[in-house]
């Protein structure tokens, strides 16, 4: 398992987000390294966990929670293979594209340590928005990517540190509950009847999911009894 690329995005302007100046990050390219990966900060004040990379849309991007996005080579490549066309690293937006590493069969509140100081914790599936469709130039790309169930990996930042393409990536941490990326990501978006279910990873889930799991839970119940 390893970080295969890793991936920033400068503002560039495009039709296709809501921000306020017209301008995305999400357009991402490889780079060498070094690169520092640290905690930005609460969402909408903090971006990218990645030093030089940049979230222009803090209302619904960056902050701690979603320090750092991930996505599988081999996810890409499943991509390549239904779309007809090539897919560099980056091009879903992702910070970190890995080889060998199961992201979206990743388990909430899992930990990774790439290469040998940085420690990220995985938090949440990443849900598509108008942007990424402008992005792709694919029509009725949301859906699609949400059909697919593949979403990749939001993390958060544990312990801080540096890294560079062809770091080693390690689980060192595996929590024993159901909830994967994927699970938590047909949850909030498809088969809202799993949310009570998403609650057993308990602190790891990103806040706002969680909050969507205790509303639901309120409303209707665990769907248990």
């Amino acid at each position: 398992m390893k970080l295969l690329s890793l991936n920033l995005g400068r503002p560039k302007a495009v039709d296709c987000t809501d921000q306020a100046e017209g301008v995305t990050g999400i357009d991402k390219r490889p780079v060498d390294g070094p690169v520092r990966v640290s905690a930005p900060g609460p969402k909408g004040v903090g971006a990218s966990g990645v030093a030089g990379d940049s979230v222009c849309e803090l209302r619904h991007h960056g902050g701690d929670d979603q320090a750092v996005y991930a996505f599988a080579r081999e996810d890409l490549d499943d991509w390549e293979r239904e779309l007809g066309r090539p897919l560099a690293a980056g091009t879903f937006g992702e910070n970190l594209t890995t080889e060998g590493v199961d992201v979206s069969g990743a388990r909430i509140g899992e930990r990774w340590r790439v290469g040998s100081e940085l420690v990220l914790e995985v938090t949440s599936g990443r849900i598509p928005c108008l942007t990424f469709q402008g992005h792709m130039g694919e029509k009725g790309w949301v859906r699609r990517f949400t059909r697919k169930g593949a979403p990749g990996a939001y993390l958060r930042v544990i312990e801080p540190g540096e890294i560079r393409p062809g770091d080693p990536i390690e689980i060192v941490h595996r929590p024993a509950h159901e909830v994967t990326v994927a699970f938590e990501f047909r949850a909030m978006t498809t088969e809202r009847q799993l949310l009570p279910r998403v609650l057993a990873a308990g602190d790891a889930l990103h806040p706002e999911a969680r909050e969507t799991a205790r509303t639901y839970v309120e409303k209707y119940g665990t769907g248990t009894g």
